[in-house]
């Protein structure tokens, strides 16, 4: 399998019951600061950013979509997928998607 070019990471999102505490923990001491954060209406975000790093998105957890704490393969059941991109989830940047697509298959 070839290696992406130019990817890098772009967030990393966690999920929580109480993202104001979880936001309060990555800034007291990892040193992540707040920054401006999006309005989704239907659930609460924290955009965090890390000097020199990267940014962490803390995402309000649905009790509801169930979603499971290891991977989408993982045996628990998900009802929606389309649910997944408001769980735990690592994303990435690549200069090229389609070629980025024709690399994976």
């Amino acid at each position: 399998m070839a290696v992406a070019k130019a990817a890098c990471l772009n967030h990393i999102s966690r999920e929580s019951s109480d993202i104001r505490r979880l936001a309060n923990f990555y800034k007291e001491i990892f040193g992540f600061e707040e920054i401006e954060s999006p309005d989704f209406e239907e659930f609460k975000v924290i955009w965090l950013n890390l000097p020199g790093s990267f940014p962490m998105h803390l995402i309000e957890r649905n009790p509801l979509t169930k979603l499971p704490e290891g991977p989408y393969s993982s045996t628990a059941a998900v009802a929606d997928p389309s649910n997944l991109p408001r769980g735990h989830h690592i994303c990435f940047t690549v200069s090229n998607f389609d070629s980025f697509v024709q690399s994976l298959k």
